[in-house]
């Protein structure tokens, strides 16, 4: 088979389909309707001569043959873009996709040098896309060991083989209730007690519970995936939770929320840059890990 343009297009819409877990979940990154991302995979089964996914009530679920085809889309997506940055660093130019993972709420951290570094790159050549994906923390390694990303900034206790990882700076997060909560204007000798009848809210960063062992009430009655969601719980004044301070202070400073016993209930995250050890010596990659230290540096 040989691989024409359209080609390229529709791999990187499978791949897509699969990093987003369905064809509904990839209509967002794609900015294309669902009819038509299920178009594009049919056309591509049918160039192909393969199923490569099975879709349906019981969800997406890829084949054999689709493992196969997405493992070989990655390689095929990585070459072009590694071709596409050696010509252009033949010409001393950057040029290419400038792909970053990021866990969310990064944006509300001063000290996030994403903003700074893309500001950077941008005066050094209108050569460049920029892709940026906010996932959950383990989807930001994903991202940068199967190529899809050159870099990505996350939390990670549990270093991956295949992957380095930069120290960039401790986010601090502290336990919050919101207003309605009976812990929110309770008397201090009676923290204490409300305290072991709240609800805390179970997140996807409970790898971090036996670092706190703060002895608190799990239920699991609320589940929150990013701290997006757990800023809906605590604000509905049913149920404490944990945020990170500098994006938790958007509400603190209105007056919704506050913090618990601030001195007791808080915890640090090292958030880093995470590269791959084999991705990262391209002169884009190099460039962009090169402004992200540099944006770090100042701080």
């Amino acid at each position: 088979m040989q691989v024409h343009d359209v080609d390229l297009k529709l791999l990187r819409i499978f791949v897509a389909i699969v990093e987003c877990g369905g064809l509904s979940a990839a209509e967002s990154r794609l900015n294309i309707g669902r009819s038509t991302i299920s178009s594009h995979l049919s056309d591509l089964e049918v160039r192909l001569g393969i199923k490569l996914c099975k879709r349906g009530r019981s969800g997406f679920e890829l084949t054999e043959p689709g493992r196969v085809t997405y493992q070989a889309s990655l390689e095929l997506l990585q070459q072009c873009e590694a071709f596409t940055t050696t010509i252009a660093s033949s010409k001393n130019e950057l040029s290419g996709r400038v792909t970053i993972a990021t866990i969310d709420t990064m944006v509300s951290d001063p000290r996030c040098g994403v903003a700074r570094a893309i500001s950077a790159l941008k005066a050094k050549s209108n050569n460049l896309q920029f892709d940026i994906n906010v996932c959950e923390a383990r989807e930001v390694e994903t991202s940068v060991i199967n190529g899809r990303s050159l870099i990505g900034l996350g939390v990670s206790r549990h270093h991956i083989r295949g992957l380095d990882y930069y120290p960039l700076h401790n986010e601090n997060n502290y336990l919050y209730c919101g207003k309605g909560h009976t812990l929110f204007n309770c008397k201090h000798d009676d923290i204490a007690q409300h305290l072991s009848e709240a609800e805390v809210i179970t997140s996807n960063y409970m790898r971090d519970k036996e670092t706190r062992n703060d002895g608190l009430n799990y239920q699991n009655s609320a589940i929150a995936y990013h701290d997006e969601g757990i800023a809906h719980l605590i604000l509905s004044g049913e149920f404490i939770g944990y945020l990170p301070e500098h994006y938790a202070s958007y509400w603190v400073d209105k007056g919704l929320f506050k913090p618990i016993l601030p001195s007791k209930y808080f915890y640090q995250i090292p958030v880093v840059l995470i590269t791959s050890k084999n991705g990262a010596s391209s002169p884009l990659a190099v460039a962009l890990i090169d402004e992200i230290k540099r944006c770090h540096e100042f701080e």
